[in-house]
Order: C-alpha cells, then structure tokens, then sequence
C-alpha cells in the first residue's frame, strides 16, 4: 500500500480500571446499563443451594419470584397453603430483609456482600450469610501459635522457591514491553503479588488482634520474624513486613507501639532506616553489596533499576545500537543470576 492511503493509527485511551487489575483488560468495555438490560443472577435457597436466572435489570420482586418459582416448580397449591416464597437479602454481617413484591431495580440496589434469598416466611429467620462470606474470627490465626523462627523459615524457603522459577528475561520483558507486549512473565508477577499479600498479611494480623496485649505481642513477634528474615538474606518478606508495619492503619495505634519493649522500637527505627529510599536506597544496596549468595533480594526494585536504564535512553539511536544501555541491562541480569549461584539451605 502507498504510505499516503494508511490511515493515521487511531489513539488508544487505557482505562483507569486496568491500572488496578489486570483481568479487567479481558472484560468487556465499560458501558451505562439500562432497564431493559438482561441479566443472568443467582438466588439462593436457606440451604445455600442456587438458581440461576435471566432477568431484565429492572426486573421488580414479584417478576423474580416467578421466575425463581418457575425453576424450581413450585407449584400452585404451595403458594395457596402459605408456602409462598418471598424475596430477601442476606448481608455477609448478618443482616436480612424481606423485598416487598412492587420493588422494582433489585439488582442495583444490592450491596456488594449481599445475596438474594428466596425462602417462606418460616424459614426466613434461619437464613445465615454464606460460608465464604462469614467474616473471619478475630484472635483465631496460626501465626500467634507458631514460633518466629517457623514462621521466617517457612517463608523464605516459599519465596526462594519462587524466585528460583523465574527466569532472567522474565525481569528484561517485563520492563521492555507494556501490558499487552509482555510474553512469559508469570512467575516474575507470581513472586510481586506474593510480596503484596504478605504486606497486607501483616496488617490484616494486627488489625484481628481484639485486646491490646495480644496485639502487642503480635507486633514483637513481626519485628522478630523481619530481623530473621534478614538474617536468612530474605530481603523480600523482610521489605514486604516492614513495609506492612509502616501502613497507615498499623501506625496509628498508638497504645500497641507505646506498649511495645524499647529494644524492639530501636529494632524497628534500624529497619525503617535499612528500607528507607533516600538517595535511591542507599542504605539498602550497601547492606545487599555485603551479602553473598544464596539470597533473595527486593525484587521491585531491581525492576525499578531496569526500567530507570530502559527509559533514560532509547536502544537505538540514529539506527545505531545503544551498546552501553544493553550492557547496564545485561549487568543487572547478571547480578541475579549470581543471586542465586547457591542452592539455598
């Protein structure tokens, strides 16, 4: 084709939602709902078992009920006995109430952790949230039973593993490619989702904890499990709990740090001055510099380092390689392959 006849390449806008999650990019574009529009949703029986049902999403109770009765045959001579059914919701709290049959929107007016119930007005006092949905027991957790050391082994034998999966281009093609052009990254995002989970792992902990001694002791025995993750060379659970601990919820509870032993305060300032990113984490690379294989470093930040190298300066200038950029690239490649030269213990 002549370059006059190709049409300018249309601009593409990427959604705010899928900077969020990734799994959103598969999905449908985001349009306005109407009244008119069908939906398919469930609704549940007090045994927890569901229908599936195709609906218009301004659908009233009544027109749910018959639709629900339908699939279930329910029969007329039920209905004129008392058995008729009714429309509720059920929160994930607890929290129940019966539609009335001329509601009409049902859909929109759902809460997020709220399901439809079709039950008889028996029955209705014994619907219960479902089982995936009950909220989790404060105080109930394992990690108040297990010993520190348990707890950072078990950890940074888990993350070696998975550092030890991900191959070298995985880092290159993660930071050289955007969102769609990324090939083979799954065990590199794998090990960043885990270092997530175990941040939020840290404050959703604490936050369980009802009384202020047992949230104490908790705090201690994190700001242990971060001194052994240390020494073990695991600097990703030792970034991942430090970095839970400075969240702005576990901060704030002022009575848990003023109850907390002055050895365990000067532990913790240490560590927030080894993750601190001054001078583009200073501290942090002399500590690693020191340390010989086999270890596990902070892995955002070597992506950090390679997306300073492939942005600061373009791979080919002029229809010349930028031979000195692939070779700053190739020396971080590099420095973790040596990372992992050693089999860990």
């Amino acid at each position: 084709r002549v370059p006059a006849e190709t049409p300018p390449p249309n601009k593409q806008v990427k959604p705010l939602f899928r900077h969020f999650r990734r799994i959103d990019s598969c999905l449908q574009t985001r349009v306005a709902f109407r009244g008119s529009d069908e939906i398919f949703c469930r609704v549940y029986m007090p045994d927890h078992s569901y229908v599936t049902i195709r609906s218009r999403l301004s659908a009233s109770v009544q027109d749910i009920l018959a639709s629900v009765t339908e699939k279930l045959q329910y029969s007329e001579e039920q209905s004129a006995r008392g058995d008729a059914l009714v429309l509720a919701t059920v929160a994930s709290s607890g929290e129940k109430a019966v539609l009335q049959p001329s509601e009409e929107c049902v859909f929109t007016a759902l809460g997020i952790n709220s399901h439809l119930f079709a039950c008889t007005r028996d029955t209705f006092d014994s619907l219960v949230p479902l089982p995936e949905e009950v909220q989790v027991v404060p105080g109930d957790a394992e990690v108040h039973r297990v010993e520190p050391e348990d707890i950072a082994r078990h950890l940074t034998a888990f993350h070696w593993e998975l550092f030890r999966c991900v191959h070298e281009l995985e880092f290159v093609d993660y930071v050289f490619h955007g969102e769609r052009g990324r090939r083979e990254t799954a065990n590199l995002e794998l090990l960043l989702q885990r270092c997530s989970e175990v941040q939020h792992w840290v404050g959703t902990e604490l936050l369980l904890c009802e009384s202020l001694g047992k949230r104490a002791n908790l705090l201690k025995k994190l700001i242990k499990i971060a001194a052994i993750c240390k020494q073990n060379q695991d600097m990703l659970s030792f970034y991942a709990i430090i970095i839970g601990l400075n969240n702005a919820a576990i901060s704030r509870l002022r009575l848990t740090w003023e109850k907390l032993p002055g050895k365990f305060k000067n532990l913790f300032r240490k560590f927030e001055n080894l993750t601190d990113p001054c001078r583009n984490h200073k501290t942090y690379r002399e500590v690693l510099a020191k340390m010989k294989p086999p270890l596990i470093p902070f892995v955002p930040l070597i992506l950090k380092d390679l997306t300073f190298l492939h942005e600061g300066s373009k791979t080919l200038l002029d229809g010349l390689v930028n031979v000195e950029k692939l070779h700053g690239i190739a020396e971080k490649v590099r420095t973790i392959r040596k990372y992992r030269s050693r089999p860990l213990c």
